[in-house]
């Protein structure tokens, strides 16, 4: 039987789609699913409580760009760019080579776009492949200062603004953020506080990162009902020697690795796969790994995500991680949730899976 995404479709109402943060980050609630026990109800801040000592919490160190650039073309017509990824530089040209998605009510061209903000880039499109356009920046002290000044949170289409508020600028943005590349955030991580983080330290919870840049092809909706053909865009990753290690001595130690959020568990997943042994080393790479029902996986024990969308990828990731009867299990778990009034998507709510 074919794998479809119907089969992973649930009832949401719209009001239940988180709009804004809450004030406080580690306020969430957390559903918990652990082995075959009924779902518990918790909140975020009570996560040292659920993780034993020697466990090694993954995060995604991953900082979101101001990627959405608003300007027009030479014949005045309105356009947006969304920076999605670098291109490799181009031999005599200085330029900033980047792909991203245009937005345009006529296609747009190969030629010069008229950005707007203070003191934006110089940009010119230098080819068109469908929704996606190649296009060069020019700027006096680098793109992503530019960005700083003229660029906006790449906030995604179910939050329901015009465009992104202070705010978002900082809560769109995980505490632990360092090595800027992404145009969406690693959701799951946004739920941690300093606070939090120490608690976890002190509980004998140890802590390591990896680095993937999310792109928007992670939430791409999939166009046909069978999945099997569905490729992901690659996301670039970075694995360092001391996340290699600390996952290598916590394995050997039998403690758990706690994935915060599915980013981490492809990365990880990604890197277990390239070694007979499943071994996780450091590295850098790209992935474009669909984890989907049947999955085996080689890399994490437990994971702490966020509520994902009906028919995506990311829930069939999720369903996989709950075992041989994961879709069942996990769209349950959503029925109980929506039930109980959770906020879903990436302002919303949190699952922890633990097996």
């Amino acid at each position: 039987m074919p794998l479809l995404a119907s089969d992973f479709d649930y009832r949401l109402p719209p009001e239940q789609i988180a709009q804004r943060p809450l004030d406080e980050r580690d306020r969430a609630r957390l559903l918990v699913l652990a082995g075959r026990a009924a779902p518990r109800h918790q909140v975020i801040r009570e996560l040292p409580e659920l993780l034993p000592p020697g466990a090694l919490l993954v995060v995604n160190d991953t900082r979101v760009l101001r990627a959405r650039l608003h300007g027009k073309k030479p014949t005045g017509g309105r356009v947006e760019l969304l920076l999605v990824e670098p291109l490799p530089a181009v031999d005599g040209d200085a330029r900033e080579h980047w792909r991203c998605i245009g937005g345009a009510s006529k296609p747009i061209r190969p030629g010069a776009i008229e950005l707007e903000g203070d003191r934006p880039p110089r940009a010119e499109v230098l080819a068109v492949h469908g929704e996606y356009v190649d296009v060069a920046f020019t700027t006096a002290g680098g793109l992503e200062a530019a960005l700083e000044r003229v660029g906006e949170v790449p906030l995604p289409p179910y939050i329901r603004r015009e465009r992104p508020v202070a705010d978002d600028a900082v809560r769109y943005q995980t505490v632990f953020a360092r090595a800027p590349g992404a145009v969406a955030a690693p959701t799951a991580g946004l739920h941690f506080t300093p606070a939090l983080l120490g608690a976890l330290e002190a509980r004998g919870v140890r802590r390591a990162s990896v680095t993937l840049h999310v792109g928007p092809g992670t939430f791409a909706p999939l166009r046909t009902d069978d999945v099997s053909d569905h490729v992901l865009h690659a996301e670039r990753y970075q694995i360092p020697p001391a996340t290699a290690q600390a996952i290598a001595e916590t394995r050997a130690a039998g403690h758990p690795i706690v994935a915060v959020g599915t980013t981490v568990v492809r990365t990880l997943e990604t890197a277990a796969a390239l070694q007979e042994d499943g071994t996780v080393r450091a590295g850098a790479g790209a992935t474009q790994l669909f984890i989907k029902p049947g999955h085996t996986f080689r890399a994490v024990d437990q994971l702490l995500t966020n509520f994902h969308l009906p028919k995506s990828t990311l829930l069939m990731l999720v369903a996989a991680f709950a075992g041989p009867d994961g879709r069942a299990r996990v769209l349950a778990a959503y029925a109980e949730a929506v039930a109980a009034g959770y906020r879903f998507y990436s302002y919303g709510d949190a699952m922890l899976l633990q097996s």
